[in-house]
C-alpha cells in the first residue's frame, strides 16, 4: 500500500495522542497470536485488522455450525462445515491487504504452546476454554508476553490483560469453577460477545500502543442482564506456586501414573494404553496413590475433572500433578464461546 493511502486508512486513529506515527509503527510491527476464531474472535480480528497489525496468526481447529452463528459473525450459513479458522482469514483478507494473516486449522497444543508464544508480540485469548487460557497463561508468563484473555457466558463476560507487565491469569483465577457451564448448557447472547470482544481488541492496541494506564493488570467485567460494568486492577496479585500444568497427550512418558477419568462410553480408547479408569470420586476417598518419585497425569475431556482429581490428590500425596483435556466430548463440559 502506498504512503499516502496508508495515511489516509489510518488517519483517524494516528490523530490521536496515545496513538501518533510511533503507535502506529507499533501495531504495524505486531506479530498477535489468535487463539480461537468463534464469537470473540470476530470483533477482535476486524478492529485488530482494521487497525493494521501487520501480521496475526488465527489458531483454531473447529469448523463453523449453524448454532453459532447468531455470535460468530465472521461466517455465513453457506460456511458451515468450513474451517473457522480458514473462513475467518478469507474474509479478514478482503478487509486489509497490507495484513499478513495466516490460518492455523488446529486446537491449541501444550506442548507446542510455548513456541506460538515466543514469536509473538501479543497473544489474545479467544477460545473461551480455561484449559486454553491456562496452557496461555503459563505460556506468556514463561515468555514475558502479554495475555489478553476474555470469556463470555449468558450475558455476562470479561476480557484482562495478564503477564508480561502483570501477574499471570493464575494469580487472579488460581482455582477452576466446580463446574463448567456452557453456551450450549447455559446460552449466551451475541451482543454480549460482540462487546466483551470489542473491549478485548481495545485492550490489545492499548498494549501496542503502550496506552495508560496499562491494559495489562486490569479486568474489566459486563453484566448485560442488569446493564452495567465494572473492574478491578490487580497489580500486585500474588503469583500461586508453580502447579496442576496442563500437558499434550503427547508428553505422556511410560513412567507417569496416567488416570483416564472418562468412562469406556464416552472414550472408547483411553488417553494412554497403560492409563487407569477411575473416577474423581476415588480421589476424593483418598485412596489411590501413585508410586514415588513418578508423575501423576490426570485426563478428561475439558480438564475440569482432571483439576478436581488432581485438587483430590494434592491433599494427601506432594508428588508432580499433570492435567490433560482431551477435547469436548460431553455436552455438560462444553465451554466454548
Amino acid at each position: 500500500m502506498a504512503g499516502g493511502n496508508a495515511m489516509s486508512r489510518y488517519a483517524r486513529q494516528i490523530c490521536l495522542p496515545d496513538v501518533g506515527e510511533t503507535g502506529q509503527e507499533a501495531i504495524r510491527a505486531a506479530q498477535v497470536l489468535v487463539v480461537g476464531a468463534g464469537g470473540l474472535s470476530a470483533p477482535v480480528l476486524q478492529y485488530l485488522v482494521g487497525a493494521g497489525v501487520g501480521r496475526i496468526t488465527v489458531m483454531d481447529g473447529d469448523t463453523v455450525s449453524l448454532s453459532n452463528l447468531h455470535r460468530q459473525t465472521l461466517f455465513r450459513e453457506a460456511d458451515i462445515g468450513r474451517s473457522k479458522a480458514r473462513v475467518a482469514v478469507d474474509t479478514l483478507a478482503a478487509l486489509n491487504a497490507a495484513c499478513d494473516i495466516t490460518a492455523q486449522c488446529t486446537p491449541l497444543d501444550p506442548a507446542t504452546a510455548p513456541a506460538l508464544v515466543r514469536g509473538s508480540t501479543l497473544v489474545l485469548d479467544c477460545a473461551d476454554s480455561f484449559a486454553v487460557s491456562y496452557t496461555l497463561s503459563d505460556a506468556c508468563r514463561a515468555a514475558d508476553v502479554p495475555l489478553i484473555s476474555a470469556s463470555v457466558l449468558g450475558f455476562s463476560g470479561y476480557a484482562g490483560g495478564f503477564c508480561g507487565t502483570a501477574p499471570s491469569l493464575r494469580a487472579v483465577f488460581p482455582d477452576l469453577p466446580d463446574r463448567a457451564a456452557t453456551c450450549a448448557t447455559a446460552g449466551v447472547m451475541g451482543p454480549v460477545v460482540g462487546l466483551v470482544g470489542a473491549a478485548q481488541a481495545q485492550m490489545a492496541l492499548g498494549c501496542l500502543i503502550g496506552q495508560t494506564p496499562s491494559p495489562l493488570g486490569q479486568v474489566i467485567s459486563f453484566d448485560m442482564h442488569g446493564f452495567r460494568s465494572g473492574g478491578f486492577r490487580f497489580d500486585a496479585a500474588p503469583e500461586p506456586a508453580p502447579d496442576l500444568a496442563f500437558i499434550a497427550q503427547s508428553q505422556i512418558t511410560p513412567s507417569d501414573y496416567v488416570v483416564e477419568l472418562r468412562d469406556a462410553t464416552e472414550a472408547a480408547q483411553s488417553v494412554a494404553r497403560h492409563a487407569r479408569r477411575l473416577s474423581v470420586t476415588d480421589f476424593k476417598a483418598g485412596s489411590p496413590v501413585p508410586d514415588t518419585p513418578t508423575r501423576a497425569v490426570f485426563a478428561c475431556a475439558s480438564g475440569l475433572r482432571a483439576w478436581q482429581a488432581a485438587q483430590h490428590l494434592r491433599s494427601y500425596w506432594d508428588g508432580e500433578i499433570s492435567l490433560i483435556a482431551m477435547g469436548t466430548t460431553q455436552p455438560d463440559e462444553r465451554h466454548s464461546t
